[in-house]
């Protein structure tokens, strides 16, 4: 039998359906409720979180976007089992690349990812009824202006910076900027291979031309090494 082999990255070959729950997402944004309350929040691209789901439980307005929403929920839920399967395939390869302070081990990782998608996957038909849940693909997204307080987008822009180029990233921040009246916060600022997006600083560069304020702050959330913190950006 072959042995795993160790790499310097998680080798995954697809851009992957993944959720992470409420609390999860929590600690990643680095938010407390108090923000939450603030008005309407947009969750971009949500994947197979159950953020909106958990949210709305708790009485908070969260409209989900995502490219594959344009399926059925037993799609989707087919598809999160599929993509689960081949992520934690591959994860042992890329172990050292994690550390183990918020999860206890690999089950847990697994045990809270399907749990994500099992409450996402009960929520969404009713979701898309009630336009929780909206099928979009970025960079181009069906909102007017200023629709949302907070827009949140997470394990997507610099996740893949491998294969999402630089212009992709500035339209898609572009137009997170345009649909949000007060605050965008991305996660994480590091790739697949755990090394902070090369062109960071060269984004940071662009918003403060444009007289967007943008800052690096820390996040009570760590899996991936270095992958404790988020680009805020600020529109007031």
């Amino acid at each position: 039998m072959r042995k795993n082999m160790s790499r310097d990255y998680l080798d995954i070959d697809r851009i992957a359906f993944f959720g992470r729950t409420y609390a999860e997402y929590m600690d990643m944004f680095g938010l407390d409720e108090s923000i939450m309350k603030q008005g309407r929040i947009l969750d971009c691209p949500a994947g197979a979180s159950s953020f909106a789901a958990e949210a709305h439980q708790k009485g908070f307005d969260v409209t989900a976007c995502d490219i594959l929403y344009g399926m059925s929920a037993d799609e989707l839920f087919e598809k999160g089992k599929r993509d689960i399967q081949h992520v934690f395939e591959k994860f042992d390869e890329a172990a050292h690349l994690y550390i183990w302070t918020y999860y206890k081990d690999k089950n847990e990782v697994m045990t809270l990812r399907t749990k994500a998608l099992e409450l996402f996957s009960e929520d969404f038909s009713a979701g898309v009824e009630r336009e929780r849940y909206i099928n979009a693909e970025l960079p181009r997204l069906p909102f007017p202006d200023k629709s949302f307080s907070l827009v949140l987008s997470g394990n997507f822009l610099f996740l893949y910076g491998d294969r999402l180029d630089f212009d992709f990233h500035i339209e898609c921040i572009k137009e997170l900027i345009r649909v949000c009246s007060g605050e965008i916060r991305i996660f994480p600022l590091v790739g697949l291979d755990t090394k902070q997006y090369p062109y960071l600083y060269k984004i940071l560069s662009f918003l403060d031309s444009d007289g967007i304020k943008a800052e690096i702050v820390k996040v009570p959330f760590e899996f991936q090494k270095g992958a404790n913190k988020i680009l805020k950006i600020s529109r007031k």
